[in-house]
């Protein structure tokens, strides 16, 4: 008798995987929240806008955004069931969707802002995910995206030491040759360089890039970590906002 193989693990039973992470720290989401609430303004009567958490995870990031979106509708979106059901007693709000595929289940334009946090480094087609921000973005919206860094100012140091720089992996399964032991499922990484301009290249004007400190840093590193955070290109994590052409 043969036994039928062994069918591998896809990468979407990696995602639903409820040990893997789904937020990636509070620093950063203050900073990108108040990026937003300045770019959006208060909102009153008329003027509340639709704000989409679009990979919103377990919304941890959205809750803490909401307090300084008074008055705008936060909606979480994300295509794990698990990280739904964790969004849902964060969130008044939550959809499932993905980007890929059918698209999100959203009507064209209906959004002011998306939220785009520490989503588009797990993506296989990042091309085709930033076309479906920009569908659901009304012109001039705006687009907050945050995405870990390639050229953060530890990086550069363990590239020149030949060690695999953080954030990047090369397995599902284990972290090799690199520090760190969570495997996360990074597939692609930017530079502050390079992030501009596939932004720009997909329809959007870059508004400005900025830094924030990543909550994985050694505790005796987080002073250089925040001080890297002035020199956007050396931070930890980059935090970009756009706005749809």
């Amino acid at each position: 008798m043969t036994t039928a193989p062994v069918k591998p693990p896809e990468l979407r039973d990696f995602y639903e995987d409820p040990s893997v992470p789904v937020a990636s720290g509070t620093p950063r989401s203050l900073r990108q929240a108040r990026m937003l609430a300045a770019a959006l303004g208060p909102a009153v009567g008329q003027g509340a806008g639709t704000v989409i958490d679009v990979g919103c995870g377990d919304g941890t990031a959205a809750a803490t955004a909401a307090p300084l979106l008074a008055g705008h509708r936060v909606i979480g979106v994300d295509w794990s069931q698990d990280a739904l059901r964790r969004a849902r007693a964060r969130l008044p709000y939550v959809v499932r969707g993905e980007l890929t595929g059918g698209g999100l289940p959203l009507r064209t334009g209906c959004a002011d802002a998306v939220l785009f946090s520490e989503v588009i480094e797990h993506l296989v087609d990042p091309d085709a995910a930033l076309d479906e921000l920009r569908r659901v973005l009304r012109p001039g919206g705006h687009l907050m995206l945050s995405t870990p860094n390639l050229a953060a100012w530890y990086n550069r140091a363990l590239l020149l030491a030949g060690v695999q720089p953080v954030f990047s992996e090369v397995s599902l399964r284990a972290i090799h040759g690199r520090p760190g032991t969570e495997v996360v499922g990074h597939l692609r990484l930017y530079t502050a360089r390079a992030l501009r301009e596939f932004v720009t290249a997909a329809g959007f004007e870059v508004v400005a890039v900025k830094g924030a400190p990543f909550h994985g840093v050694p505790r005796a590193l987080r002073p250089l970590d925040r001080l890297a955070c002035v020199r956007p290109p050396l931070a930890s994590i980059l935090l970009l906002h756009a706005r749809r052409t």
